[in-house]
């Protein structure tokens, strides 16, 4: 196979932007690609390897003909509204929104936890949650071991997952602190700068925060563990990239932390990065840019005989989205999901 065609909406938010680098670093099978964005930033040039496309705005299913995948990046309502239309155009959708996970009939998808899931799909495969990816694949990892028994997690969840206005919104708040100047928020409820913020989307009637929910049942389906006890506590902290959690895990059997450490050592997208008699352990500022899941402060859990704590962190735009994305979309090629359609359908608006 030659390549497949490919349209990214969202292409000129975040995560739509590093989406584009990942596919050039990696050297993405694209044969021809169409970038879509909303009215505002139709007929934007975008830069991606030797070529410059046009931005455009979807216009209906025609948008889509002759694309083998549709990547989206968008709020939900785009995403509730363009993903059938793609599906309806012959493609398959992998959507970054929340619209589809929990949907029976939709692959939620880590590729290194759960790609066989991929094979029931029905022209949508949904990521995860930002804060859920890194999760499932350390649990994945540990359960090679003992089974899950009980999770508590706290995650410290970067702006950029936000987006663009709020890492802008962080900025400009930081300098303001700083010179002694109030800004009032606009992405938040409350400043972010030199602050955490306990609440990440609305609250629920059992009064878990949506995001925290999210982490939940994603979880859950991920793992294929419908009844697995899972709690989390998600904080927005003033860091621009990288999501970091505090993850205790109790298995059904003692695992201690030298075997948690080889396990995880072994699990593909995971490094080990725990000398704290070195004063070394994941850190948003030494890991944005980066595409695996990094774990330290592995040590056995003092509140529980076969429990073990650990600190998380990861790229939430790269393996928290567009890298886990373009994962898929090289375990569908892998599959053997595409064939060749013609070239005809060309890098449409390339310039």
């Amino acid at each position: 196979m030659q390549g497949v065609n490919i349209a990214v909406v969202g292409a000129t938010g975040l995560v739509g932007t590093v989406f584009l680098s990942i596919l050039e670093e990696r050297h993405f099978p694209a044969r021809s690609l169409k970038l879509f964005a909303s009215a505002r930033s139709a007929g934007k040039r975008v830069p991606v390897g030797d070529r410059t496309y046009v931005v455009e705005e979807v216009t209906g299913a025609e948008s889509f003909r002759g694309m083998d995948i549709v990547f989206i990046s968008a709020d939900t309502g785009v995403s509730k509204r363009l993903a059938p239309l793609a599906v309806q155009a012959g493609a398959v959708v992998i959507d970054d929104s929340s619209a589809f996970r929990m949907e029976p009939d939709v692959p939620l998808v880590v590729p290194e936890v759960n790609a066989a899931d991929l094979r029931g799909h029905r022209g949508i495969i949904a990521i995860p949650n930002c804060s859920t990816t890194p999760l499932v694949m350390v649990l994945h990892a540990l359960r090679q071991a003992a089974a899950i028994e009980r999770v508590v997690a706290a995650t410290y969840q970067s702006v950029s997952g936000t987006g663009r206005a709020a890492v802008e919104e962080l900025m400009e708040q930081s300098r303001a602190a700083l010179e002694g100047r109030d800004i009032a928020p606009k992405a938040y409820l409350h400043p972010i700068a030199f602050n955490v913020l306990p609440q990440i989307d609305d609250f629920l009637e059992n009064g878990y925060t949506k995001e925290e929910w999210k982490m939940v049942t994603e979880t859950r389906k991920i793992l294929h563990l419908p009844d697995l006890a899972l709690s989390a506590t998600c904080v927005r902290v003033p860091v621009k990239v990288c999501h970091s959690e505090a993850v205790q895990v109790e298995l059904s059997k003692p695992v201690s932390p030298e075997e948690a450490r080889a396990l995880l050592a072994k699990m593909p997208g995971v490094r080990v990065l725990d000398e704290p008699e070195r004063n070394e352990y994941p850190m948003p500022r030494l890991l944005a840019g980066t595409d695996n899941v990094y774990v330290g402060r592995i040590r056995k859990d003092a509140s529980h005989p076969r429990g073990l704590a650990m600190w998380v962190v990861a790229d939430n735009l790269r393996k928290g989205a567009a890298l886990n994305a373009i994962q898929i979309a090289e375990e569908l090629i892998k599959q053997g999901a595409f064939q060749a359609k013609s070239a005809s359908t060309g890098s449409a608006r390339a310039v």
